[in-house]
Formats: structure tokens, C-alpha cells, sequence
């Protein structure tokens, strides 16, 4: 059995997750994700997946976010119409999230039509409703820990990985002609001793390693993280107007609401109203309360931090609209996260220009984006076609972010028990890949640490 690996994305970049491979006849994706981010980037997602669609056996995904699932539904559009493989969770939270894409996508196209401001007489978008539903269709769910026969050669397990609810390392089993061989995917992986999510599963064997490298350059501490979060609310208040915070629907909201249930517990900032202003962050809170297995906030309880009087959940356009009249005492979260997109434009469109409100950001904020550009002082924003004066605060906290740092990718590197014979370092900005990649050769003094490039192609067994 020969086994080949081509790098469809997140080389050298912290999007657009695909990896291709080749083992035998059989044709595996693992990830299947939009790009997002740089416009160079974005163009990809339009352009013809670089293998034969139709060769692709099946698809395994390590999770939900939109940058390892997102292209899905344009694959789909392409010809697959094999078995797409995930946890349990991933697949509860995929029916709202390419939804959701699909929908935006569909909002953007007729906007750019209305606007004129498209090359195209009628830009179309990338997939609609439609596809994202035959997507979702082809989705075969199960739990962690079980071992799937995905082809007469192949199996597949997936084990937390503490990222988001129902995120997985992929642990891929070849049953060769004389022996037996490991390929184990990271994903993405979530930090250790939070509150919210189980900490990372612990591997101890791989031939062949994929490990992501987003925080693969810093450390991110978390302690005193209460505190440190409700000195940055209270001194928003005492500024006299609102909180707005850009959020990740799916796991970074629920970690925000589990924060604010605990200062408000505690005394510790006024209990004043906390505006979800996110369908899909709202959808996505009620699965966490259906899969209560998956994370630590139902341990010990029998009711669901998330109904906090002080939440207010709002899925209408009118509702969110009525926000722009509150002016103090508030807390809004919305999304997109990174501010690319979604109803979080239309509150920094109001609020950027007033000097009383706080922008805060609680995660990564990937190159390219809206929310990079604001972080780094940017005194404009481009919203809606007009240029938006920046005079609001923005703030910026560490220790909330999903992703691992560089202290807990090692700690989850450091289980295993034999250098693997190849590492490959991905899914992390160029010069976050290459301190992690040197990170693990000088720590553990593993042979073969690669950062792959977009495109490149491995062998990784021969005749097995």
C-alpha cells in the first residue's frame, strides 16, 4: 500500500483546512474548509479544487468551524456524493453553521448585485441553501472513541480535542499488506484546565503527525483571567456606554456567557443585560445544552448556566436593529468573530465612531481580516461601502482563545512515546509554524519536522 498526502490548505496559513490523501485506490479529505481572510486567500475557494473531485472516496472532518467545513457544500456542487464522516456534535452543530454560510453567502451575492459593485451582471454565490442541505445530508455522525471502517484498508477514531464542542483528533489506522500504521490529525486543539470544554485526549503513538501551529509563537497565560476580564467590563461602564464584543458563535459565546454567569455570581461587575445578538450563537447554545456529555458546565448540575435571567437572546433583524438605541450599561456579543462579516457589521457601523463605547476583542483575529486591521490601530473601517471613523476603545484579552498556546501544543506533543517518522506543522501563520516546528525539534528532538506549502505533496509509505 503506497500512501500519499497533497496540502489543499492551511499551509502556512490558519485557514482553509484540507488535506488529500492518496492510500491506494481509496481517496480521503480530511477537513474540508473555506478560505478566509487575505483576498488572494478568499479567490481560492472560487477556483477549481486543485484533484479530481470525483475521486474523493470520502471526507473525515476534525470539526465544525467554518475554515475546516465551510467548503462542503461547494464540493458537493463539484460532483462528491461520498460519505462525510465527524463526531456527533460536529454534525448538530454543522446543520446551523452551513446554513448559515449558505445563507450569508446568498445575502452577499444579492447585496453586490443591489450595490452594482460585482465584475459580474449577476454575481451568484459560492453555494446556496440547497447545496448546503445535500452537504448535510451526506453527513455520517458518531461518537468519540469508536473505531469506523471507512474503507477495506482504512479506519478512523475520533478523540476530543477540547477545541470546540465536538472537535476531534483524527486518528486514521492503515492495515497495509505487512503491517499496521498511524496517521493522527490534531485539529485543532483547545487548551487545558478550562471551564467550559475537556482537556486535549492524550496520544501516545503516530507514524505520521499533523499538529496545528496557530499559537505555535506565544504563550497565552489565563491566569487571573476573571479578574483580568472584569476590570476590562467594569472600565468599559465607567466610560458611560456599551460593551461590544465580536464572537465566534459556537464555543467562544458559550465560553463569554459561562464568564459573565460567573462575575455576575461573584459580584464582581454590575449585573447589567448581556444582548446575544447571533441566530446562530443562539442555536448553537442550545446544542451545548443537548450535548451535555461533550463539556463540563452540565457537571454537577441539572440546570443550564445559559438561561441567566440577564441573557438576552435576540434572532431577529428587528431586535438587533433596536440595539443601536442602547447607549450604556450593555453588554452586546455578535458575530462574526473576526468582523468579516455577519450582524456584527452593522454594530461597529453605529459604534466605532462613538468614544464612549468598547470594542473587545477575545480571540484570534487571522491576517486580512476586519478585526486584525482594528486590533492594529486601524482609523478607519471600510463598512458597507462608507469609511467608518474609529474612536471607540478597543481592547484585546488573551486567555479566552480556543486554540492551545505553544507551552500546551508541546505539553500535548511531549505524550508521544516515539518521534513519529514525519511531523508535518500546519495550520498556523509562517512564523508561528516555523518556532513550533523548531520548538519540536529541539525539545523532543523529532526527525522530519516539515512546513508544508500549499499544493506540496508527500510520500509517506511506500508499499505497506
Amino acid at each position: 500500500m503506497d500512501v500519499r498526502v497533497k496540502f489543499l490548505g492551511a499551509a502556512k496559513t490558519v485557514t482553509g483546512s484540507k488535506y488529500y490523501l492518496e492510500i491506494n485506490d481509496f481517496n480521503l479529505l480530511v477537513d474540508c474548509g473555506l478560505f478566509q481572510g487575505l483576498k488572494e486567500q478568499r479567490l481560492r475557494n472560487w477556483s477549481e479544487l486543485p484533484v479530481d473531485v470525483n475521486k474523493i472516496d470520502a471526507v473525515v472532518l476534525t470539526h465544525a468551524h467554518i475554515d475546516h467545513s465551510g467548503y462542503l457544500p461547494r464540493l458537493v456542487i463539484d460532483g462528491f456524493n461520498g460519505p462525510i464522516y465527524c463526531t456527533s456534535a460536529t454534525a448538530s452543530l454543522l446543520e446551523i453553521m452551513l446554513s448559515d454560510a449558505a445563507k450569508l453567502q446568498e445575502e452577499e451575492a444579492e447585496f453586490a448585485r443591489k450595490k452594482g459593485y460585482s465584475r459580474h451582471e449577476n454575481p451568484q454565490p459560492l453555494f446556496n441553501s440547497d447545496d448546503a442541505e445535500a452537504a448535510l445530508s451526506m453527513l455520517v455522525p458518531h461518537p468519540y472513541k469508536k473505531t469506523i471502517t471507512i474503507s477495506d484498508r482504512v479506519q478512523v477514531s475520533f478523540y476530543d480535542a477540547g477545541h470546540i464542542l465536538g472537535s476531534s483528533i483524527v486518528e486514521l489506522l492503515l492495515h497495509g499488506s505487512t503491517q499496521q500504521k498511524k496517521i493522527v490529525f490534531s485539529g485543532d486543539l483547545g487548551r487545558y484546565n478550562q471551564p467550559l470544554l475537556h482537556d486535549p485526549t492524550t496520544m501516545e503513538e503516530a507514524d505520521i503527525l499533523f499538529i496545528e501551529s496557530t499559537y505555535g509563537d506565544r504563550l497565552n497565560t489565563n491566569e487571573d483571567l476573571a479578574e483580568e476580564f472584569a476590570t476590562i467590563v467594569n472600565e468599559a461602564l465607567d466610560k458611560g456606554g456599551c460593551l461590544l464584543i465580536p464572537s465566534f458563535a459556537v464555543g467562544r459565546t458559550q465560553l463569554l456567557l459561562y464568564y459573565f454567569h460567573y462575575l455576575f455570581e461573584n459580584k464582581l461587575v454590575p449585573e447589567i443585560p448581556v444582548y446575544v445578538d447571533s441566530p446562530m450563537a443562539i442555536s448553537a447554545t442550545q446544542i451545548h445544552k443537548k450535548h451535555r456529555e461533550d463539556h463540563k458546565l452540565s457537571e454537577g448540575r441539572e440546570d443550564s448556566i445559559f438561561d441567566n435571567a440577564l441573557f438576552k437572546y435576540y434572532r431577529s433583524q428587528e431586535s438587533s436593529l433596536n440595539l443601536n438605541d442602547v447607549n450604556k450599561q450593555a453588554v452586546i456579543i455578535s458575530a462574526s468573530g473576526m468582523c468579516t462579516g455577519g450582524r456584527i457589521l452593522h454594530h461597529l457601523y453605529h459604534r466605532l465612531p462613538r468614544k464612549n463605547d468598547t470594542l473587545l476583542f477575545t480571540g484570534y483575529q487571522a491576517e486580512g481580516t476586519r478585526g486584525r486591521r482594528l486590533l492594529e490601530g486601524e482609523p478607519t473601517s471600510r463598512i458597507f461601502g462608507i469609511d467608518v471613523p474609529v474612536k471607540c476603545n478597543v481592547k484585546h484579552i488573551n486567555g479566552l482563545s480556543a486554540h492551545g498556546d505553544q507551552a500546551e501544543l508541546l505539553r500535548w506533543a511531549g505524550n508521544y512515546k516515539n518521534a513519529p517518522k514525519m511531523t508535518f506543522v500546519v495550520h498556523g501563520e509562517e512564523d508561528s509554524a516555523n518556532k513550533m516546528a523548531r520548538k519540536l525539534n529541539s525539545e523532543f528532538n523529532w526527525p522530519n519536522v516539515v512546513i508544508p506549502d500549499y499544493l506540496e505533496s508527500f510520500e509517506l509509505f511506500s508499499a505497506i
